[in-house]
């Protein structure tokens, strides 16, 4: 029985962790000046903080962990992190997004310590448009490190690409050469507003849907969504290998299949993305014997969440950039 349903009747299988605000990259939409720490802040939760609060969740029904940052890969204790958290009871599904940077040389230890789901962002095939939104030419490597998932069978390798007016929404076609013979799905993400990049929004921002309606005028045939999915709608089509996820936030009716609660590196609860308050719960993961505590604090706060965002009106609420939650 899960206890993490809210007044909509939704449910919330699924929690997305941030391990570390850091990143590596500087992507234009996210971090174009590259990541600053604030100094006056407190550092992310420790393995047994994490091992708690991980407890507490599955505790009240959560089964699918996705790990997230910043960059995940910045965290020294990676591959131990997911080990503990593997080692949950009740935990099925252990997932990670990540930029890839590091995957061609870890993703043996990081399989061995219980990963079975990964999702790299990767938003062009383009080398040098690729260096032009991250700020670094090594996409090569990151698809080297995807070929070798692949190739070792992990259940579950999707690749997501944020899509920008004037930037990479003319790149398809270059998607589809791919997919027609990698076992993938690509994740096409409608960029979205921050509270720290309004300007770059109003200038790339183009809607999902109109790349959504040109996959299904070639033919791309819509799935049934499973019950831990993510926000995508995913498609298939009979002449490719591959599938298109479509993530459009600002969908009609986007957030009806919310399912995702998440935790920032230092461990406040959000109940949206897009949320415009977060619950502390760092005090509750200080000894094992407070469980207890745990689940009541995190029940009695899933009936606060709002039926869905409000980015229509503007309004992105304490997000300043996606590293700073794990988008």
């Amino acid at each position: 029985m899960s206890a993490l349903a809210d007044r909509y009747g939704r449910r919330f299988p699924y929690l997305r962790l941030s391990i570390i605000p850091a990143c590596n990259f500087r992507c234009t939409y996210c971090l174009p000046h590259g990541y600053k720490a604030d100094p006056q802040a407190a550092g992310p939760l420790s393995l047994d903080e994490i091992r708690r609060l991980l407890t507490g969740f599955t505790h009240m029904g959560m089964h699918k962990l996705r790990i997230t940052g910043g960059e995940p890969s910045v965290r020294r204790d990676l591959t131990d992190i997911m080990r503990t958290a593997a080692a949950v009871p009740g935990l099925t599904k252990l997932a990670m997004t990540s930029n890839g940077t590091l995957l061609n040389r870890r993703l043996g230890e990081w399989m061995d310590a219980g990963l079975n789901a990964l999702n790299i962002s990767i938003d062009s095939l383009d080398r040098a448009c690729f260096a032009r939104i991250t700020g670094y030419d090594r996409m090569q490597k990151i698809l080297e490190g995807i070929d070798m998932a692949l190739d070792a069978g992990l259940p579950s390798v999707k690749l997501n690409a944020v899509l920008m007016r004037g930037v990479n929404d003319d790149q398809l076609p270059r998607w589809l050469d791919y997919l027609r013979d990698h076992r993938v799905g690509v994740r096409f993400i409608e960029l979205m507003q921050t509270g720290d990049n309004l300007a770059f929004f109003r200038d790339h921002h183009v809607r999902a849907i109109e790349l959504e309606t040109q996959i299904r005028e070639q033919g791309w045939q819509e799935l049934p969504r499973a019950a831990d999915a993510g926000p995508a709608r995913e498609y298939r089509h009979p002449d490719y290998a591959g599938r298109i996820g479509i993530i459009a936030p600002y969908s009609k009716d986007f957030c009806a299949g919310c399912n995702r609660l998440r935790v920032t590196a230092t461990g406040d609860l959000r109940l949206c993305l897009f949320g415009e308050f977060g619950i502390p719960l760092r005090p509750l993961l200080q000894s094992d014997d407070q469980v207890e505590d745990l689940v009541r604090a995190i029940g009695g706060q899933i009936g606060r969440k709002e039926q869905g965002h409000f980015l229509h009106d503007g309004r992105t609420g304490i997000i300043p950039h996606l590293a700073s939650t794990g988008g």
